[in-house]
């Protein structure tokens, strides 16, 4: 009982076969088939390793959501290059409650205001990488996967006295609240006051104003590779000694966390302005150079992801499947327009040929007759 009711599992089963067995005897081989066959192969093979390309390859995935962190402080990243002594000038920071922040993380370097060769050179590549930043968005993506760090050459100062530097480098950072606040570089040291804070200016001449200046960089939070700011590379020159600059920035918080790198920081986006000072045209304000920020509610949630290996598999089946599949019908059809053009060709050879044979046989069969 055991025994048959194995066959007739066994039987079942093979009725269910949806892949039947030919037997080689009714098989014929072709050389439309062969070739069709081999062509088949290797677009599989081209569009399987093309494939492998495409599963390889990682794309950044763009999120938002509301930032609900307010109570950390904020890291201001600076690397300023201003063309005047470094005494005549003074940084700090003014923040919405008119709380001035402790500029003790910033260092003056006197330096000289014009680049050596190397430094212009990366200069240069900086402002094309920036120029294509504004065309071409996705090129972010890629810096982001790549983690390349700006690393601009050593500034190689000959031995000069600091008189004949007549630039200074403010570069450091500072933490500041969370809130929309004032960065500002302007004449004179900055001292506290009772309503905000003040600068000494009146020790300072007028004839030594000069705010051309160079931002070599400028960025909000956690510095991370691959991220390059709107602002880095920017040179303005002025030739007016009463000049006002005026960078107004949107900062967005940004969750980064790539193959490479996983941090918190922060983007921005800036518009500018620039104007001299004229107080008989009715053009009022201080010199200096300000940048005002803000920062946004929103917090953008960047992910590098990657293709399932299960996802690979499907479709690279299907690629299999699909051409075979394909090339098979192709060739069939191909043979059966083939078939039915010659055989209609063929057909009509015969009919010449069988019309003789029909007159004669039709002369043979009268020929009894007349005789009887």
């Amino acid at each position: 009982m055991k025994r048959l009711t194995r066959k007739k599992a066994l039987t079942l089963v093979k009725e269910l076969d949806a892949f039947p067995k030919v037997p080689e005897s009714y098989v014929e081989s072709t050389a439309s088939g062969g070739t069709v066959s081999l062509v088949a192969f290797t677009l599989m093979a081209v569009l399987a390793f093309l494939e492998f390309f495409v599963y390889r390859d990682t794309w950044m995935k763009y999120e938002y959501e509301v930032d609900k962190d307010f109570s950390s402080k904020l890291r201001i990243n600076v690397d300023i290059t201003v063309a005047m002594r470094c005494q005549y000038i003074g940084a700090d920071v003014l923040d919405l409650a008119e709380t001035m922040v402790s500029s003790d993380g910033l260092k003056y370097e006197p330096v000289n205001f014009e680049l050596s060769p190397p430094q212009r050179l990366w200069h240069m590549t900086l402002l094309h990488i920036q120029e294509r930043l504004k065309v071409e968005h996705s090129l972010q993506d890629v810096l982001f996967k790549a983690a390349i760090k700006e690393v601009p050459p050593a500034d190689s100062q000959s031995e000069d006295s600091s008189t004949s530097l007549t630039a200074c480098r403010i570069h450091g950072h500072m933490y500041v609240n969370k809130v929309a606040g004032n960065f500002h570089i302007t004449v004179g040291k900055s001292i506290p006051h009772p309503r905000g804070h003040a600068h000494l200016a009146a020790l300072v001449s007028h004839d030594t104003y000069n705010f051309s200046h160079r931002i070599d960089h400028l960025s909000f939070g956690e510095a991370i590779p691959g991220l390059i700011s709107p602002l880095d590379g920017t040179e303005k020159v002025s030739a007016e000694s009463n000049h006002m600059f005026q960078y107004f920035i949107t900062i967005v918080p940004t969750k980064l966390n790539t193959y490479k790198v996983s941090a918190e920081t922060h983007q921005y986006s800036v518009t500018e302005r620039e104007r001299v000072i004229n107080h008989a045209a009715g053009s009022h304000g201080v010199s200096g150079i300000f940048m005002k920020y803000d920062i946004s509610s929103l917090m953008v949630k960047v992910t590098e992801q990657h293709m399932p290996l299960w996802q690979f598999l499907v479709r690279l089946c299907g690629i299999i499947g699909g051409i075979f599949s394909t090339t098979g019908m192709i060739h069939g059809m191909v043979g059966f327009v083939v078939d039915v053009v010659c055989c209609r060709f063929q057909m009509g050879v015969y009919k010449h040929l069988d019309a003789p044979l029909n007159v004669q046989e039709n002369s043979e069969t009268l020929l009894p007759a007349e005789n009887l």
